[in-house]
């Protein structure tokens, strides 16, 4: 079965780094992308980064750009999520997803198959 697994969240105080890394098992994720959503108490699930399968394409949604880098390691079958200079905005479950295409579609939670139960991450101010 199909499984992906996050780690690697925890708290950190402003300004800090943290790194998540995504494992996935059970079957192969080639050709799929791979993204990272998360979800703040009371918010929706938001887009917050995608890779393609090659890792040639990636996108971010606009409050993470130049703080976060995402990547992956095909041969390991894990994503990662550098961030960096957190904010206390940061805070929330963060998901890793694997689903098929490309594009505008990136930033959809159903363009995504697969989901991982989360990892939390708390940024203090």
């Amino acid at each position: 079965q199909a499984q992906l697994v996050e780690s690697g969240g925890g708290l950190v105080q402003a300004g800090g780094s943290l790194r998540l890394s995504c494992a996935a098992s059970g079957r192969t994720f080639s050709g799929y992308k791979m993204g990272w959503f998360r979800q703040a108490p009371g918010k929706e699930r938001e887009f917050v980064a995608a890779i393609s399968w090659s890792g040639a394409f990636t996108a971010y949604t606009d409050s993470v750009k130049g703080r976060f880098t995402i990547s992956r390691d095909n041969a390991k079958n894990t994503v990662y999520l550098q961030m960096n200079s957190l904010k206390p905005e940061d805070t929330a479950v963060y998901f890793c997803a694997a689903g098929g295409g490309w594009g505008s579609v990136v930033v959809t939670t159903t363009s995504y198959d697969y989901w991982g139960q989360g990892t939390q991450v708390t940024v203090s101010s």
